[in-house]
């Protein structure tokens, strides 16, 4: 008689990965309470104008697209735990000094302080996530920890302007400093997570790390549109006679996250290529409709397209900059690829926030949405994501040893 032999899925919910996720909800949610505090408080109380709201949002990502390739270079050489640990410091102590900022110019001092902590946290926590993942499953553990991202920006925005209501600045401050330091204690109770001697036998460790450049570029365009939204949108809300965007963001954000975990593994059963292709349509669809059709349902219906886009995007994306190299330079690769991430958070709201005043706050829409379609015509012309265009790596050491 025939017997089948069960073979067990390989652990992708361990507790190391659970704590890493942890920390992350606490540290997006403290980034999710201040997209909607720095645009207010940059034209409220400083008197700013949409320049100045978008190099201030958009300042932290000059630090971090910096750092980002070195903070790499020092996860594969040192661990993901300690950059995890100093970046969420580095976060709660440049917010401490939003509390003083009296000024544009010093505002936008804290938030270069604020890139390095979000260079540094970021590289170590995706890193970390690649590490703990089977190489088959690794889009589905991006899913998962990408949900940390979305539920942090989808619940902090709402909890940011309730506390701005109703006890005023230095209360959302005083929420993501708090948060924070929660991200730093959760992240000190990690397993360093350097890897094995053995996995760093080549010897090569790689400032700009060639693997990461052509995703790190498409990555570039798909949020550099999603960048000037989140930016803009708390004041394009106001302009078109909503209480604010909260609502909006949360279901931005609920969206990427029913689609991340429910459809977890879309991003690994359609492919890089299909899946960015798709992505990168919806996204320019979706700033479309938001800069074209002038209405809160207009929003609505548009920012809901964006976010199908974007939850399919970015898992599929960094799986497939993951698996072209081996578990000594994934550090590495993060930090080239993820330093687009800031490239955009910087540039976007910063070129957008001119657009705003040249042609109003729909234009910063349109724009983004042009950006997306360059984008896919870059995924298209590149066949990025194809067989052939990288050797998927199956080596990674065991996470036994990573949690070692």
């Amino acid at each position: 008689m025939a017997t089948t032999e069960r073979v067990d899925k390989p652990s992708l919910l361990t507790r190391t990965f659970l704590t890493v996720a942890a920390a992350e909800l606490a540290y997006f949610t403290a980034d999710g309470v201040l997209l909607p505090a720095l645009p207010r408080y940059v034209e409220g109380p400083l008197g700013g104008g949409n320049v100045a709201v978008g190099l201030v949002v958009g300042a932290f990502s000059l630090t971090a697209f910096f750092l980002r390739p070195w903070a790499g270079l020092q996860a594969d050489r040192r661990g993901r735990r300690i950059l995890m640990v100093v970046g969420a410091s580095i976060f709660a102590l440049s917010v401490i000094g939003y509390l003083f900022a009296t000024s544009v110019p010093v505002l936008v001092a804290m938030r270069l302080l604020t890139g390095t902590g979000e260079a540094l946290f970021f590289v170590g926590a995706v890193s970390a996530n690649l590490d703990l993942a089977p190489p088959e499953r690794r889009g589905e553990a991006m899913s998962f920890a990408s949900l940390a991202l979305y539920l942090g920006i989808g619940v902090g925005p709402l909890i940011g302007e309730t506390v701005i209501a109703r006890i005023g600045f230095r209360a959302a401050w005083l929420v993501a400093i708090g948060l924070a330091a929660v991200a730093a204690a959760l992240a000190s109770r990690l397993p360093s997570m350097v890897p094995p001697p053995h996995e760093r036998a080549s010897g090569r460790l790689r400032l700009i790390h060639p693997a990461g450049l052509l995703p790190g570029l498409v990555l570039l365009t798909a949020i550099w549109g999603m960048a000037g939204f989140l930016a803009f949108v708390p004041l394009y809300a106001l302009d078109l006679g909503m209480s604010g965007a909260g609502l909006v963001l949360g279901m931005f954000s609920g969206i990427v996250v029913l689609i991340r975990s429910v459809g977890a593994r879309i991003p690994d059963r359609l492919g890089a290529s299909r899946a960015s292709r798709i992505a990168l349509v919806l996204s320019s669809i979706g700033l479309a409709i938001v800069g074209l059709w002038r209405e809160p349902v207009g929003l609505v219906i548009g920012a809901a397209v964006l976010g199908v886009g974007v939850a399919l995007f970015t898992p599929a994306l960094f799986a497939l900059a993951a698996n072209s190299v081996e578990a000594d330079e994934r550090g590495a690769v993060m930090g080239t690829t993820s330093a687009f991430l800031d490239l955009a958070f910087g540039l976007g709201p910063a070129t957008l926030g001119f657009v705003a005043a040249a042609i109003g706050r729909s234009g910063t829409f349109l724009a983004g949405a042009v950006v997306a379609a360059i984008g896919l015509v870059l995924v298209i012309a590149t066949g990025l994501g194809r067989p052939g265009r990288g050797v998927a790596s199956e080596r990674q050491p065991r996470v036994a040893e990573i949690e070692a």
